[in-house]
């Protein structure tokens, strides 16, 4: 008979070999503290081998008893101390009473356990729905800091992405370098052909190769950062679940990207930040909302749910409220990963961020004028606000100008959606 006194005995295993745990029957084993104790990720074993395990024959004498509590065993701090011992082994029903002398002299104590009323006291108090969210926001915090430290969850870098951010970081590269790896793109070939025939670049005369194309329409530049993000893009989809009405993710990048490119045109040559960085920045500053819908498809969905109802505030608190970590953050962790360079991954990760005053500010600080400027004018979601007057100061920018360039490019808007839906299509 199984009372509050019955020890409850299971096997644990791993490439080390097995392990025995003994804790009161009523308990709930936190594998975390195994863990933490042993330094091993230990697992139990399956109902089938663990049924088959205690069933065996072996295990009716005290000689087979004894040869099995000699394992290395780990012993819940409430076990009972008295002589004799009943275990219990859920899966087989098999019972054992025992001397407590037959139990392993080195065995581990430690706290292994926790009571139903342990577990009942640490849940959230309120509704349902209190209790729900509150849940969601603990668990989903885990899985971000474990999908993020092993990226199990997320695609490899495509090979053209790959080489790519290599030829990036060789400043001796060149047009003969990159046509040879867009060429071995079909897709990649297409939408840059695509782009240079655009209406949005007016080139004169007939584009008829893809070197024609970089050298006389796009330029170098602006092929290995369009290619770059186009590769990227490809490792992972454009959610379905999105708030509804917003504005689709690959035109607020293409926006994003040209209007930081040609913001920085207009900065004085001496203090003017990189304009392919700045470009791939943009193109990439909303990376992260790919790969948050993609770890998170239910928690996505709530996101979406509340940006959906709560438009005046910057996503950045609401994702902070359901899921306790920003699309900035994921998507910035990813770039270094990824080892894009750190202008483009500071850009993305600190946005939002008017206070930073680390390497690359300037990087940050323009891609947060462009969300502002395209807000202001209905493209992208979250609130406008006023344009802080330091932050065009910074820049070396007037609003003036930058209200020049936004409309120089939304005039050509029905050519950015068709580039835009050659980005959606690949």
């Amino acid at each position: 008979m199984v009372d509050d006194q019955t020890i409850r005995i299971l096997m644990l295993h791993d490439s080390q070999g097995k392990m025995l745990v003994l804790l009161p029957h009523n308990q709930l084993l936190n594998l975390v503290s195994v863990w933490k104790e042993t330094g091993r990720h230990l697992q139990p074993l399956t109902a089938n081998d663990s049924n088959k395990f205690f069933t065996q024959q072996a295990l009716e004498n005290e000689a087979g008893l004894a040869k099995l509590l000699s394992l290395p065993t780990l012993m819940d701090n409430s076990c009972t101390e008295a002589a004799t011992l009943i275990l219990f082994e859920p899966h087989s029903g098999r019972t054992f009473e025992i001397n407590r002398q037959l139990i392993n002299p080195e065995a581990i104590r430690s706290t292994l356990g926790l009571t139903p009323e342990a577990i009942e006291a640490k849940q959230p108090q309120g509704d349902d729905v209190t209790v729900i969210t509150r849940a969601v926001e603990k668990f989903t915090a885990l899985r971000i800091k474990q999908r993020l430290e092993d990226t199990l969850g997320l695609p490899t870098l495509p090979p053209t992405a790959q080489k790519i951010i290599q030829l990036r970081s060789n400043p001796t590269a060149g047009v003969d370098d990159l046509v040879p790896i867009v060429k071995m793109d079909p897709s990649l070939s297409a939408q840059v052909m695509s782009w240079s025939a655009s209406p949005y670049y007016a080139a004169p005369g007939s584009i008829h190769s893809i070197q024609d194309a970089i050298v006389r329409v796009l330029g170098y530049d602006l092929v290995v950062n369009l290619a770059l993000g186009i590769a990227m893009g490809k490792t992972l989809t454009i959610p379905k679940d999105t708030p509804r009405g917003s504005t689709p993710y690959w035109l607020q990048s293409v926006y994003c990207a040209i209007l930081a490119e040609r913001l920085i045109k207009k900065m004085p040559p001496e203090n003017r930040p990189h304009p392919g960085l700045g470009y791939l920045a943009g193109l990439l500053h909303n990376f992260g909302y790919l790969a948050l819908a993609h770890i998170f498809p239910p928690h996505f969905s709530l996101v979406s749910r509340y940006v959906e109802a709560n438009p005046h505030l910057n996503h950045e608190h609401i994702e902070k409220q359901i899921i306790n970590v920003t699309r900035e953050q994921i998507g910035a962790w990813l770039m270094e990963t990824w080892n894009l360079p750190e202008e483009v991954y500071r850009a993305i990760r600190y946005q939002n961020d008017l206070e930073y005053q680390g390497e690359h500010r300037e990087y940050a600080l323009l891609t947060n004028l462009c969300l502002r400027i395209l807000r202001k004018h209905n493209i992208g979601d979250g609130p406008c606000g006023d344009i802080p007057g330091s932050l065009y100061e910074e820049l070396n920018l007037t609003p003036e100008q930058v209200e020049e360039v936004f409309d120089k490019v939304h005039h050509k808007e029905e050519d950015l959606a068709e580039m835009t839906r050659v980005l959606k299509a690949s």
